[in-house]
């Protein structure tokens, strides 16, 4: 029997495709300096939080950093992305 994945357990388990699972995973990894997590630590640390819905890569890095689950320094968090329609412009 073919063991499941962990990208194939969180394209599953999110409603996404494999690849953006496989994205998801390697970004959470990116966002540690230098020691990486294993895709099935972080799988394993997501379904031991028994997360409903998605967070960005670094915020789940940031959530194993925090709990210790992964205690390594972490790079700087990206930019957040605001559309214009979310800005209030002053006439």
């Amino acid at each position: 029997m073919d063991k499941i994945k962990p990208f194939e357990k969180i394209a599953s388990q999110f409603q996404i495709s494999r690849e953006s699972a496989k994205y998801f995973l390697n970004h959470i990894q990116k966002s540690f300096k230098t020691e990486r997590p294993s895709h099935q630590l972080i799988l394993e640390f997501i379904e031991a939080q028994q997360m409903e819905f998605l967070l960005t890569p670094y915020e789940v890095a940031a959530l194993m950093n925090e709990s210790g689950v992964w205690a390594y320094a972490l790079n700087t968090a990206p930019p957040v992305i605001v559309d214009d329609e979310d800005i209030d412009y002053e006439a």
